[in-house]
């Protein structure tokens, strides 16, 4: 369970990215965050993965508060940025060897894993390709392969469907409901248009000007 308390976060003085934010999801729970630019979505979600300092209230992991969580060892999140990070110049196979050997998994297993992630999401030809020369797509594709190695409890999803196509944007949606939702793994995903993630997300919550602005009436019974 993730619970957000009179969270808020200033940029600039006179700007609020986060004001009074109090939120409750549940585990296995399936959360849209919808709004425009601005409007305080993905920076919520970058302070739940812990890559945003905020200036004031709490943020809570199962009763644990984010300040103490160490998200190597005490929380499987993973995180999907709009702009995905890689090693850019190393084979996808290195890159994905690296998620492995942090955790200290054998060689052999590590082999394993990979070979089959890259046969179960149909990219064995991208094995030795480098990163930087994969378009965007590929690189997505790659963040869930990458996150497809590890067990999760939490999967965050920044806005990446804006750069896709309607066909690509349906494959992802697919994707996250088959690889994580299917699996009652607690899910956010960011993005404009609730529509898109309807099939998915089970909760809407809209923003605007760094505020929630509207809950949909199961968000309201908390």
């Amino acid at each position: 369970m993730i619970e957000i308390k009179n969270l808020y976060l200033k940029y600039i003085r006179e700007y609020y990215a986060l004001y009074n934010i109090n939120l409750t999801i549940n585990d296995g729970d399936s959360v849209a965050f919808v709004g425009g630019n601005l409007s305080g979505r993905t920076t919520l979600l970058r302070v739940i993965a812990g890559l945003e300092k905020y200036d004031s209230g709490e943020v809570y992991f199962n009763n644990r508060n984010l300040s103490s969580v160490d998200f190597k060892c005490d929380v499987n999140l993973g995180y999907v940025p709009e702009v995905p990070v890689f090693f850019e110049n190393k084979s996808v196979c290195d890159n994905l060897k690296y998620v492995l050997t942090e955790r200290k998994i054998s060689k052999t297993e590590i082999e394993e894993k990979i070979n089959k992630a890259l046969i179960e999401f149909n990219i064995e030809k991208y094995k030795n390709i480098k990163i930087k020369d994969l378009d965007l797509y590929e690189k997505y594709i790659m963040c869930f392969v990458r996150l497809s190695l590890r067990n999760l409890d939490y999967l965050l999803v920044d806005n990446i469907f804006d750069k896709l196509n309607q066909d690509e944007a349906d494959a992802f949606i697919k994707l996250i409901d088959d690889l994580f939702i299917s699996k009652n793994i607690t899910t956010i995903v960011v993005a404009e248009n609730y529509d898109l993630l309807k099939p998915i997300c089970r909760r809407c919550i809209n923003f605007d000007s760094g505020s929630i602005t509207e809950l949909s009436a199961e968000n309201q019974e908390e």
